[in-house]
């Protein structure tokens, strides 16, 4: 069994699909955390994520095990995690050395696992257009803005709202517009706007149409 959840940054699919894995007992993969992972992995060599070859020996080197380290998680958070990982996604190199290692996991999900459930931009789309149940999860660029700004705050008290809502609207630019995999609902995706409902209600909202 595999589901698919999209859906543009801060829409609130991480958290629904973690819940969702939770209940179900499936494999959960945070898809989004490759390409923030590759792209930390670049600055911290000092090159460009817009770079393509330091992109690609980077995506070349991921060890997706590394994701599960509590440091690397609050790495992959960032501001600069999100920006580097949105221009390294762009690039074909670089999506198709994680295409494969996606599919896997979909497919042989870890721990004797009977589903996986994988979370991004594209799942639905191109990395499991197979999934049995498929979701785009998305809210306002404004409630995505606010949602972001609070959790980023909390190490930036300098950060301002203003400057969250300039990226998340860049990124859905990027995100949507790039030629190779672009963000979009998948066309027997069932969309599910979140920016009225509560973590709770959104879980309900999906369980409702996975039992349909």
């Amino acid at each position: 069994m595999i589901i698919a959840v999209d859906g543009p940054a801060a829409s609130g699919k991480g958290t629904l699909a973690r819940r969702l894995a939770t209940h179900f007992d499936y494999a959960y993969l945070d898809t989004g955390a490759l390409y923030r992972a590759v792209g930390v992995h670049v600055l911290s060599t000092g090159s460009d994520p817009a770079d393509d070859a330091a992109a690609l020996s980077a995506a070349q080197q991921l060890d997706m095990t590394s994701l599960n380290n509590a440091q690397t998680r609050a790495a992959l958070r960032t501001a600069e995690a999100g920006i580097a990982a949105s221009l390294v996604a762009a690039k074909p190199q670089v999506r198709a050395c994680i295409l494969q290692a996606q599919r896997d996991f979909a497919h042989n999900p870890p721990e004797g696992k009977a589903g996986a459930i994988l979370d991004g931009r594209d799942i639905g789309t191109i990395v499991c257009p197979e999934a049995a149940h498929k979701l785009f999860v998305t809210a306002s660029p404004q409630v995505r803005a606010e949602r972001r700004f609070l959790e980023l705050r909390q190490d930036d008290d300098q950060l301002e709202l203003a400057t969250v809502l300039q990226d998340i609207q860049d990124r859905d630019a990027r995100d949507s517009q790039r030629t190779i995999a672009p963000m979009k609902q998948a066309a027997d995706a069932h969309l599910l706007d979140t920016s009225d409902l509560s973590i709770e209600e959104a879980l309900q909202a999906a369980l409702a149409f996975i039992a349909r």
